[in-house]
């Protein structure tokens, strides 16, 4: 993970993505340290978390996790899921941020030297190129150590710096939350604090009403 010192980055969090790429990993996020971590490599202007809400529940699980990282640096940005019933009869619950997402890294590219995005999802490569027409650099982060891989391939050839989120594990994630078997593979424990409960709407996945 390379970043000049005085370049202007900010980062671009798909919170269900990130989140499902940590859980595929064995481990949880440290938003704090996530935070220190960049804040001493570059000059970090401003994080961004993106992630839909189902606003018609007394309770979402997400809700700690929302107020604790508004509180700690980060910018929120959210919106209602959608409901809809199939041509089954069922009913889907949809969250897509694609479109915040794109356009306020477009907008706020003007003021950046660097864009870091946290998504393998392939759609954003037009972002990414877009971007770097404009003369912008643009990491994304995502992993290769899954089967599959969470991330495009094309998006990936398309950064300019691609980092594999395994390979931040132990700058970011929660002491708490992993323990690791002789044979290497984790085993995860319920993380306590605001952190516990993540993004639970994929992109562009559609859940069934169970």
């Amino acid at each position: 993970m390379y970043f000049y010192p005085t370049e202007r980055v900010a980062l671009f969090i798909d919170g269900a993505n990130l989140y499902a790429t940590a859980k595929t990993l064995g481990f949880d996020i440290d938003y704090k340290r996530l935070l220190g971590l960049f804040r001493q490599k570059c000059h970090l202007v401003r994080a961004l978390y993106y992630t839909a809400l189902a606003e018609d529940q007394e309770y979402s699980s997400i809700r700690p996790l929302i107020d604790w990282l508004d509180y700690n640096g980060y910018a929120m940005v959210t919106k209602p899921t959608k409901e809809f019933t199939d041509s089954m009869g069922r009913r889907k619950v949809k969250g897509n941020m694609d479109i915040e997402l794109t356009v306020d890294a477009m907008k706020l590219s003007e003021q950046l030297d660097h864009i870091v995005i946290f998504t393998g999802d392939g759609d954003f490569r037009a972002l990414v190129q877009a971007l770097q027409e404009k003369g912008k650099r643009v990491s994304i982060v995502s992993t290769l150590q899954t089967q599959p891989p969470m991330v495009a391939d094309e998006l990936r050839r398309q950064s300019d710096q691609f980092i594999d989120l395994a390979d931040l594990e132990q700058l970011i994630c929660r002491e708490i939350s992993v323990q690791r078997h002789v044979s290497g593979r984790p085993t995860r424990q319920r993380p306590m604090g605001p952190e516990a409960e993540p993004a639970r709407f994929d992109d562009d996945e559609e859940l069934d009403d169970v």
